[in-house]
Order: structure tokens, then C-alpha cells, then sequence
């Protein structure tokens, strides 16, 4: 397949002639620890990204969301993200163990600026750090544990441009993708047809969240 792009720039000269120069305050705002707002910021996070890469450099994102506090700041260094039930791809622990730089972006409902945070992450079976993440009784089999390099505020243009926490802009129910038909169309398989696809995942959101 031929690629349609005809104008690819391949240096940060070129890109620098568009886009310029980030301001002083822009250069300045990364910190090389969680202090106390940060800690604050994700005390109050019930969503982040984790952003993950192999040593091929192929990338993964991946959302982690629970309650508020979920994220276990053990010190200004290092946190730790617990390893919940998912799909047992393990995309991001995979990747981890190849490549373990990881960024992470944090999440607030209703405030459109978000905390970046980059660092070198581990997969980790502490129980005694596990066992301070359960949750209905449940503890996480693993974590991912971060030593924090940087963090930073990043703002709230992207946020604004989308209007995600405008109810107004979102689409009505009835538009929404069904995510069933899209599995079974992926799959493509007449053992997983679009009624036990959603079947199966009600299942899952209701009995295997912990």
C-alpha cells in the first residue's frame, strides 16, 4: 500500500519552523518528584493512560480506572498501580519487562488540565504493598510499580477543544458504536456471535471487576 503522506518532515528544525518555542514557564514546569499538589492530583484521579513501549518501540495505551485514591503513592518517588482483572493480554506488563519506560497521564472528571507523569516502571508482587490496594476483599495479584523521573501539568487545550465533560457535545445513546457488533465483526466467528459477545461481557462488568 502506498503511503498517502507527500509533505513528511524529518527533523525538529522543520517542526520548530511551525510549531516555534515553548514558553519559560512551559520549560520550567516539570518536576522530578510527586510533591504534595501532585500527590493531591492523584489522590483524586479515578482515571489515567498508561503509555507503554517493547524494545521494537511498538506502543500500547492502556486506560486503568477505580475509585478515586486507587493509585498507591508510597513516597515522592514511587507509586503503584494495581493490577486489576482485565483481558490477560498483559500489554503493558509485557512491554514493561522489554522496555520500562512508561508515562502516565492522570484524569479528574471535570477539570480539563491533566498530570503527566513519566518514569521507569517494574511489575511487582509485594503483598505487603499489594495487600493496602484491596478492594471487596479482593487484592490485586500484581502492581505495576513507578519510579517517577518527571511530572508535570499539562493544559487543558485539548480538553477544551473536545468538550469531554459537556454533556451536551456527547452523542446520544442510541448513536454510540455497539461494542458487540464491533468484537463479533473482529473476530468473525460463528461461535462468538454479537448476543454471547454481550452476554459475556455484562458478565465480566458485573462479577469480575476485583
Amino acid at each position: 500500500m502506498n503511503c498517502p503522506f507527500k509533505e513528511i518532515l524529518s527533523s525538529e528544525e522543520e517542526i520548530r519552523e511551525i510549531v516555534g518555542y515553548p514558553s519559560e514557564l512551559v520549560m520550567k514546569k516539570g518536576i522530578n518528584r510527586l510533591d504534595q499538589h501532585c500527590r493531591n492530583f492523584i489522590a483524586l484521579s479515578p482515571l489515567l493512560f498508561v503509555a507503554t513501549s517493547d524494545d521494537r518501540g511498538c506502543c500500547d495505551v492502556s486506560p486503568r480506572g477505580d475509585a478515586p485514591g486507587s493509585v498507591l503513592v508510597l513516597d515522592e518517588q514511587y507509586i503503584v498501580i494495581p493490577e486489576r482483572p482485565g483481558n490477560r493480554r498483559i500489554d503493558s506488563l509485557r512491554n514493561i519487562l522489554l522496555n520500562p519506560a512508561i508515562g502516565l497521564i492522570f484524569l479528574i472528571p471535570g477539570l480539563e488540565e491533566t498530570l503527566r507523569v513519566n518514569g521507569k516502571a517494574y511489575v511487582i508482587k509485594d503483598d505487603e504493598i499489594l495487600q493496602q490496594m484491596k478492594v471487596r476483599d479482593k487484592q490485586p495479584s500484581l502492581g505495576i510499580g513507578i519510579e517517577v523521573e518527571e511530572c508535570f501539568i499539562h493544559c487543558a487545550k485539548a480538553f477544551k477543544r473536545s468538550g469531554l465533560w459537556d454533556s451536551h457535545t456527547w452523542v446520544d445513546q442510541e448513536e454510540l458504536p455497539s461494542v458487540p457488533t464491533i468484537l463479533s465483526s473482529h473476530v468473525n466467528s460463528a461461535e462468538y456471535t454479537v448476543d454471547i459477545i454481550n452476554k459475556g461481557l455484562q458478565e465480566s462488568y458485573e462479577k469480575r471487576l476485583y
